[in-house]
């Protein structure tokens, strides 16, 4: 299918050929009509990509102090690699979306096929969209109407915020597409409006939706204008739907207001505010989150757990439907917002409307809506150029093929690489929307492109498969490609729950009864790093038990990232520090009989608490090693430090870049500047025993024992 696509490190569009998106619990596939672009956001996009490193870096100033961070605590050349990852990743485009459902995913409710929904949805010709992100169109509002839903949303979100009352006067800075709908918006509220804008077209238009105008390319003044507007009392409101580096629409909306008027942000202006235009006024200031309540909380919009409508009676979805029956009534008329039309196979040249001179309002792109469901639209695997050269022999071939499922920032940046390097055969690269697999399928030279892991799991001609997906589906993905014979690698955590742990064991062992069973790795490249290797060297020497101190300065993660929930991420414990359990369990080569973990005090003001914990694990040996997991640090202080103290010697290592030897003979130090380092030899150690030229390089009864561990500290926080 083709999806619209931009480059953020030159600024660039494309239209792209990508596997149509997996549909997913909660979520409605959606073959689309009909999506409009968004002038405000969109153009920022494309202007944002289009910029130099330095021109970003001063948009960004806030992404500018993380990656000075990162520098002190990872070092330049890891940095870079990552800042430059992260830019070449392409970037879907859209949120404007009109089509009819041709999916209905698990749990969902409401929806059936053949619905015609508006949504968030991306320029492409199918998405798959969460079902609170969707809302049935009346039959009395066409494709094209339907598109500006969202937009009228966000309008209508800043309105709510503003709570006017009828007979009031309100001003609206800024006459794009938000504002002219919000002008509209208001006068069905029997307000007064006063439009704020340069350009005379988008003027005529808030005129003839019934408001009155400032043309500030007139050098009209604005606050003057607002003054006579409200009978010199003030206007009760000012709603901001600008896009501007400037503080002046706040500034001129404070003088604007009457005391205690309202000003609400639904643009991007300056906000350099200036306390007295505030406090002899007692006026209110506020900025508007998008489309409403529900935005960017994962439960209401990945999960689909709606909000009790006698609680939080205008949620995102509910905007969607109060606006669309608005235009089903006549009372917001959107048809003459739109510019222009192009369909999708040239939305390359919409977007050069979009950044160039020409004047534009609406840009419409148009998918078709006749005839059968084509091939291409469902298509979700499909095969890509080939940049590797393929070896013909049969045996190799399927003992050499990897395929990976999932593919975000870790996996593109390190892993695909690293198993590259390997001599690793890159077949398929699998992603849920499709982008990821296209786009690091062709970097990395994969020969196919897919968002089907079904399929890649029942490929005969994949041998090994390299799990990278969010954690909670680690279990099932893992027990899958086992109980199918194929080596799995992957990314830790092995499993969330004693009871998936229970389920991987015996899919292993059933697959011991027909011979060797497959190898099984989780990617804990700490063992591996070559500093690592020495110190396990140095101490295979040392007959006495061994003590170890692993303190980590994980750095805060905001509570509601995926990582710290119970049911996606597992948390922190389960999610890292797993990495630290099985380093001391190399080291000290032998079983861990025993395990205490303390927690940071449960009191007031405390929520998540198993990213600052300290652990202890005794050895079968003897000895035993303590690890501080501790997420309230600073990221200046190194973010990885073990100790090892044996035999009156000690080692010290500094987040896997400097050794230090303490009167060890022989040895003093040994620093490397590469953290990636650790992983490819994880990658190549994997490969190597897929290819039958090693044993496994962690015996899956310690990957047992380490998860089985890391689980029950996690279960005693």
């Amino acid at each position: 299918m083709q999806q619209v696509l931009q480059n953020l490190r030159d600024g660039s569009t494309e239209v792209a050929d990508v596997p149509a998106p997996a549909l997913r619990r909660g979520q409605l596939l959606i073959r689309s009509h009909v999506t409009l672009v968004s002038a405000g956001t969109e153009r920022m996009l494309v202007e944002f990509g289009k910029a130099n490193m330095l021109q970003k870096a001063r948009q960004q100033p806030d992404k500018v102090r993380m990656v000075l961070e990162k520098v002190r605590t990872d070092g330049l050349a890891t940095t870079l690699d990552a800042v430059r990852s992260k830019l070449d990743q392409p970037l879907a485009l859209g949120y404007c979306n009109v089509g009819t459902v041709i999916g209905v995913g698990p749990g969902v409710s409401g929806f059936q096929l053949g619905d015609r929904v508006a949504s968030n949805g991306k320029h492409a010709e199918v998405v798959a969209v969460p079902v609170n992100l969707c809302a049935k169109i009346p039959d009395e509002v066409g494709d094209e109407a339907a598109a500006f839903t969202v937009l009228a949303a966000i309008g209508l979100q800043g309105i709510r915020l503003v709570q006017p009352s009828l007979g009031e006067t309100v001003v609206v800075t800024g006459l794009g597409l938000i504002g002219l709908i919000t002008v509209q918006l208001l006068r069905a509220h029997g307000c007064r409006v006063l439009g704020i804008d340069f350009d005379p077209a988008k003027l005529a238009l808030a005129r003839s939706y019934g408001a009155e105008t400032v043309d500030l390319s007139k050098g009209e003044d604005p606050v003057a204008a607002a003054h006579a507007f409200s009978r010199g009392r003030g206007v009760d409101a000012v709603l901001i739907t600008a896009s501007s580096k400037s503080n002046e629409p706040v500034s001129q909306a404070a003088h604007m207001c009457r005391k205690r008027g309202r000003i609400v942000l639904v643009g991007v202006t300056g906000l350099e505010l200036s306390r007295a235009d505030f406090y002899e006024k007692e006026l209110s200031f506020q900025v508007s989150c998008s489309y409403g309540p529900g935005r960017y909380d994962p439960s209401y919009e990945e999960r689909g757990n709606d909000y009790p409508v006698g609680f939080v009676r205008w949620t995102e979805q509910r905007n969607f439907e109060a606006v669309l029956d608005m235009m089903a009534a006549g009372a917001l008329q959107v048809q003459p917002l739109v510019s222009h039309r192009y369909p999708i196979a040239d939305a390359e040249a919409a977007y050069g409307v979009l950044g160039g001179g020409q004047p534009s309002l609406g840009i419409v792109l148009d998918y078709g809506r006749g005839g059968e469901m084509a091939d291409h639209l469902i298509r979700r695997h499909i095969p890509l150029p080939v940049a590797t050269t393929v070896r013909e022999d049969s045996e190799a071939l399927d003992r050499n093929a990897v395929a990976f499922i999932g593919a975000g920032n870790y996996a593109g940046r390190v892993l695909i690489p690293a198993f590259a390097k390997a001599g690793a055969r890159l077949h398929t690269v699998v992603t849920a929307n499709g982008v990821g697999s296209v786009h690091f399928g062709k970097k990395f030279g994969f020969s196919h492109a897919s968002t089907d892991t079904s399929a890649v799991l029942r490929d005969p001609a994949v041998g090994s498969v390299v799990i990278a997906t969010q954690h909670a589906s680690h279990a099932e993905l893992t027990f899958k490609a086992l109980r199918r014979g194929k080596h799995v690698f992957v990314e830790k955590p092995l499993c969330l729950t004693l009871e998936e742990l229970q389920t991987i064991e015996k899919a292993h062992a059933e697959q011991a009864v027909y011979g060797p069973p497959p190898v099984l790795m989780v990617g804990f490249n700490r063992r591996f790093a070559p500093q690592v290797q020495k110190i396990h060297q140095l101490l295979a020497g040392v007959r006495e038990p061994k003590s170890f101190v692993m303190t980590v300065n994980a750095g805060a993660i905001p509570a509601e990232h995926w990582t710290q929930d119970p049911q996606a991420g597992g948390g922190r414990l389960i999610g890292e520090a797993c990495h630290f359990v099985d380093l001391l369990r190399f080291l000290a080569g032998s079983p861990i009989v025993g395990h205490q973990l303390t927690a940071v005090g449960n009191v007031p003001g405390v929520g998540i608490r198993s990213d600052r914990v300290s652990f202890a694990l005794s050895f079968a040996d003897g000895s035993f090693g303590t690890v501080h997991y501790l997420a309230n640090g600073h990221k200046s202080f190194p973010k990885e430090r073990l100790e090892v103290f044996a035999a009156g010697r000690v080692l010290a290592l500094d987040n896997f870049r400097k050794l230090r030897g303490y009167g060890w003979p022989g040895f003093n130090k040994m620093n490397l500047w590469s953290q990636d380092k650790g992983q490819a030899a994880c990658a190549q150690a994997f490969m190597r025993a897929a290819r039958g030229e090693a044993p496994a390089p962690i015996p899956a009864e310690e990957i047992f024992e380490v998860a089985r561990v890391t689980l029950e500290l996690d279960a005693s926080v």
